[in-house]
Protein backbone atom coordinates (compact mmCIF):
# COMPACT_ATOMS: atom_id res chain seq x y z
CA UNK A 1 0.00 0.00 0.00
CA UNK A 2 1.20 3.51 -0.71
CA UNK A 3 2.67 5.61 2.07
CA UNK A 4 -0.65 7.38 2.52
CA UNK A 5 -2.04 10.84 2.30
CA UNK A 6 -0.08 13.94 3.10
CA UNK A 7 -0.24 15.33 6.59
CA UNK A 8 -3.35 17.37 7.32
CA UNK A 9 -3.14 20.78 8.92
CA UNK A 10 -4.33 20.03 12.46
CA UNK A 11 -3.94 21.77 15.77
CA UNK A 12 -1.11 20.86 18.11
CA UNK A 13 -3.80 19.70 20.55
CA UNK A 14 -5.19 17.19 18.03
CA UNK A 15 -1.71 15.98 17.14
CA UNK A 16 -0.87 15.45 20.81
CA UNK A 17 -4.24 13.84 21.55
CA UNK A 18 -3.75 11.24 18.80
CA UNK A 19 -0.12 10.59 19.76
CA UNK A 20 -1.04 10.08 23.42
CA UNK A 21 -3.90 7.78 22.44
CA UNK A 22 -1.56 5.59 20.35
CA UNK A 23 1.11 5.54 23.08
CA UNK A 24 -1.50 4.53 25.66
CA UNK A 25 -2.79 1.79 23.36
CA UNK A 26 0.76 0.40 23.04
CA UNK A 27 1.20 0.38 26.81
CA UNK A 28 -2.14 -1.35 27.32
CA UNK A 29 -1.15 -4.08 24.87
CA UNK A 30 2.25 -4.56 26.54
CA UNK A 31 0.51 -4.92 29.90
CA UNK A 32 -2.01 -7.45 28.50
CA UNK A 33 -4.93 -5.34 29.70
CA UNK A 34 -7.32 -6.76 27.14
CA UNK A 35 -10.52 -5.26 28.55
CA UNK A 36 -8.95 -1.79 28.53
CA UNK A 37 -7.72 -2.36 24.99
CA UNK A 38 -11.10 -3.55 23.75
CA UNK A 39 -12.69 -0.47 25.34
CA UNK A 40 -10.64 1.65 22.90
CA UNK A 41 -12.78 0.37 20.00
CA UNK A 42 -16.20 1.55 18.89
CA UNK A 43 -18.95 -1.11 19.02
CA UNK A 44 -18.56 -1.61 15.26
CA UNK A 45 -14.75 -1.34 15.35
CA UNK A 46 -12.36 -3.70 13.60
CA UNK A 47 -8.75 -4.75 14.00
CA UNK A 48 -7.35 -5.70 10.60
CA UNK A 49 -3.98 -7.09 9.60
CA UNK A 50 -4.16 -7.81 5.87
CA UNK A 51 -2.22 -10.72 4.41
CA UNK A 52 -1.29 -8.42 1.53
CA UNK A 53 -0.87 -4.66 1.93
CA UNK A 54 -2.49 -4.03 -1.47
CA UNK A 55 -5.87 -5.14 -0.05
CA UNK A 56 -8.31 -2.29 0.41
CA UNK A 57 -10.93 -4.21 2.40
CA UNK A 58 -10.88 -7.03 4.92
CA UNK A 59 -14.05 -8.53 3.47
CA UNK A 60 -13.66 -11.58 1.25
CA UNK A 61 -9.85 -11.69 1.23
CA UNK A 62 -7.32 -13.61 3.31
CA UNK A 63 -6.22 -11.69 6.39
CA UNK A 64 -3.87 -12.45 9.26
CA UNK A 65 -6.51 -10.86 11.50
CA UNK A 66 -9.87 -9.32 10.67
CA UNK A 67 -11.74 -9.13 13.93
CA UNK A 68 -14.69 -7.28 15.34
CA UNK A 69 -15.01 -6.70 19.12
CA UNK A 70 -16.71 -10.07 19.62
CA UNK A 71 -13.83 -11.98 17.99
CA UNK A 72 -11.27 -9.87 19.87
CA UNK A 73 -12.97 -10.85 23.15
CA UNK A 74 -12.86 -14.53 22.15
CA UNK A 75 -9.12 -14.22 21.40
CA UNK A 76 -8.48 -12.44 24.72
CA UNK A 77 -10.33 -15.23 26.53
CA UNK A 78 -8.16 -17.86 24.85
CA UNK A 79 -4.97 -15.96 25.70
CA UNK A 80 -5.89 -15.76 29.37
CA UNK A 81 -7.30 -19.27 29.75
CA UNK A 82 -5.36 -21.18 32.45
CA UNK A 83 -4.79 -24.10 30.05
CA UNK A 84 -3.61 -22.02 27.09
CA UNK A 85 -0.52 -24.09 26.28
CA UNK A 86 0.53 -21.60 23.61
CA UNK A 87 0.93 -19.00 26.36
CA UNK A 88 3.02 -21.12 28.70
CA UNK A 89 5.24 -19.38 29.30
CA UNK A 90 3.51 -16.13 28.45
CA UNK A 91 5.06 -13.88 25.92
CA UNK A 92 6.22 -10.38 26.78
CA UNK A 93 5.99 -7.54 24.30
CA UNK A 94 7.28 -4.03 23.90
CA UNK A 95 5.63 -1.68 21.41
CA UNK A 96 7.26 1.52 20.17
CA UNK A 97 5.09 3.92 18.18
CA UNK A 98 6.50 6.87 16.24
CA UNK A 99 6.12 9.11 13.20
CA UNK A 100 2.45 9.84 13.93
CA UNK A 101 0.88 11.69 11.02
CA UNK A 102 -2.70 12.93 10.94
CA UNK A 103 -3.96 12.45 7.38
CA UNK A 104 -7.46 13.83 7.84
CA UNK A 105 -9.63 15.42 10.48
CA UNK A 106 -13.32 16.18 10.11
CA UNK A 107 -14.37 18.54 12.91
CA UNK A 108 -18.07 18.04 12.12
CA UNK A 109 -18.09 14.23 12.48
CA UNK A 110 -15.15 13.93 14.86
CA UNK A 111 -13.42 11.46 12.54
CA UNK A 112 -9.64 11.37 12.30
CA UNK A 113 -7.45 9.30 9.98
CA UNK A 114 -3.89 8.80 11.19
CA UNK A 115 -0.91 6.64 10.39
CA UNK A 116 2.16 5.79 12.45
CA UNK A 117 5.18 3.54 12.34
CA UNK A 118 5.64 0.82 14.93
CA UNK A 119 8.14 -1.72 16.16
CA UNK A 120 6.97 -4.55 18.38
CA UNK A 121 9.33 -6.98 20.05
CA UNK A 122 8.06 -10.25 21.49
CA UNK A 123 10.07 -12.33 23.96
CA UNK A 124 9.04 -15.92 24.56
CA UNK A 125 10.87 -19.19 25.15
CA UNK A 126 14.24 -17.40 25.27
CA UNK A 127 13.75 -15.99 21.78
CA UNK A 128 12.85 -12.56 20.43
CA UNK A 129 10.76 -11.83 17.37
CA UNK A 130 10.50 -8.43 15.76
CA UNK A 131 7.55 -6.99 13.92
CA UNK A 132 7.51 -3.60 12.29
CA UNK A 133 5.25 -1.76 9.94
CA UNK A 134 2.60 0.91 9.68
CA UNK A 135 -0.53 1.45 11.74
CA UNK A 136 -3.49 3.14 10.09
CA UNK A 137 -6.19 4.28 12.47
CA UNK A 138 -9.65 5.54 11.69
CA UNK A 139 -10.60 7.22 14.94
CA UNK A 140 -13.76 8.93 16.05
CA UNK A 141 -14.31 11.38 18.90
CA UNK A 142 -16.87 10.11 21.37
CA UNK A 143 -17.96 11.49 24.76
CA UNK A 144 -15.43 9.20 26.48
CA UNK A 145 -12.59 10.27 24.14
CA UNK A 146 -11.06 8.91 20.96
CA UNK A 147 -12.17 5.45 19.90
CA UNK A 148 -10.99 3.15 17.09
CA UNK A 149 -13.38 2.44 14.24
CA UNK A 150 -10.65 0.64 12.29
CA UNK A 151 -7.08 -0.25 13.15
CA UNK A 152 -5.17 -1.56 10.17
CA UNK A 153 -1.74 -3.07 10.72
CA UNK A 154 0.48 -3.41 7.65
CA UNK A 155 3.46 -5.59 8.55
CA UNK A 156 6.71 -4.87 6.77
CA UNK A 157 7.39 -8.62 6.65
CA UNK A 158 3.83 -9.65 5.74
CA UNK A 159 5.15 -12.25 3.29
CA UNK A 160 7.92 -13.59 5.51
CA UNK A 161 8.00 -16.89 7.38
CA UNK A 162 6.98 -17.14 11.04
CA UNK A 163 8.28 -19.65 13.57
CA UNK A 164 4.80 -19.86 15.05
CA UNK A 165 1.48 -18.16 14.55
CA UNK A 166 0.70 -14.76 16.00
CA UNK A 167 -1.57 -15.29 18.99
CA UNK A 168 -2.04 -11.66 20.04
CA UNK A 169 -2.37 -8.22 18.55
CA UNK A 170 0.63 -6.35 17.19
Amino acid sequence: MASGAAAAAVSLETQREVEQFLYRQAEILDERRWDDWLALFTPEGHYWMPADPSHTSGEGVPSIFYEDPYMMRVRAGRLEHPRAWSQSPRNRTNHVVSNVIIEHEDPETGEIAARAKFIMVEFRLDEQRYFTGTYRHHLVRMPEGLRIRLQRVDLLNYDGPYDYVLQYWV
